[in-house]
């Protein structure tokens, strides 16, 4: 698979499908290895998709300094320099939701059509839920925790415990996360998370979404209490040309609802 150097960092990227371009951006510790991945299945039937490792995540270099959101997106900038991708549709997801944010402000004559999934803008928007304030946790306890604040389903069930349906999302996201044959450096692995989080708990776009010029679809889980509706609906009040939908499901909710995908489909095929 091939790698770029920008801005003096090692990137993982993947391209795959056909049709028109898509960028998606990948949320919160997400890794290209964990499969089943949001690229794969119905997205990858009708376009063009560059996704990458985004900077202290999965494959890609993790260096122990500051990231910025800023960063985020100018990595993203700079990938589909790199690709000959002068403008496509893009696609984020929770903290890649964003990033895409952040780019589509940045850099708007790069981006047809922007789809933001079940995220946030900071500021007087609203923050997602801070979840630098889980980092000392185990990864298993990690994982429950932010499983159960993810569905307001589960708030008064004790986080889910006990619950079947809970307990088989909890294994699905154990067998997702476990990557056959990687060789990760923990040391390394927790700078990137950790540079990750910091720069996610800076995050605030709230007062430049005015600036975003592209056709925007916001897709929120009904029951998401990380990325919670109310922000989403202050993302939809705020971006011009912007239209929201919610979906069946929590924060994952592209896992839950199946006419997600093909509502998103729809909306970067009408351009």
């Amino acid at each position: 698979m091939p790698n770029a150097i920008l801005g003096g960092i090692n990137f993982y990227f993947e391209q795959t499908g056909k049709g028109s371009r898509l960028l998606f951006l990948n949320g919160t510790g997400g890794d290209l290895r964990q499969k089943p991945s949001l690229i794969d299945g119905p997205l990858a039937a009708e376009f063009e998709i560059l996704a990458h490792d985004q900077r202290g995540l999965g494959q890609t270099g993790k260096p122990d300094q500051p990231y910025t959101m800023a960063d985020y997106a100018n990595d993203a900038a700079a990938l589909l320099d790199h690709v000959g991708w002068d403008r496509c549709h893009v696609l984020g997801v929770s903290f890649g939701g964003m990033v895409a944010q952040e780019l589509a402000i940045r850099y708007p004559k790069k981006i047809d059509r922007l789809v933001l999934a079940c995220t946030s803008s900071g500021g007087a928007g609203g923050a997602s839920f801070p979840l630098h304030e889980l980092a000392e946790l185990g990864p298993e306890e990690y994982m429950t925790r932010v499983l159960a604040i993810g569905d307001t389903r589960w708030a008064d069930a004790g986080a889910g415990r006990g619950d079947d349906r809970f307990e088989k999302r909890v294994d699905f996201m154990k067998n997702r996360q476990e990557i056959p044959g990687a060789k990760e450096d923990p040391d390394a692995v927790a700078i990137g998370s950790r540079r990750q989080l910091g720069a996610r708990t800076r995050h605030d776009t709230w007062d430049r979404l005015v600036e975003i010029e592209a056709e925007t679809l916001l897709c929120g889980g009904r029951y998401d209490g990380i990325a919670e509706p109310a922000n989403m609906e202050r993302l939809a009040e705020r971006i011009p040309n912007a239209r929201i939908e919610f979906f069946e499901g929590g924060h994952g909710f592209l896992l839950e609802d199946r006419g997600a995908y093909s509502r998103i489909i729809e909306f970067l095929k009408e351009s």
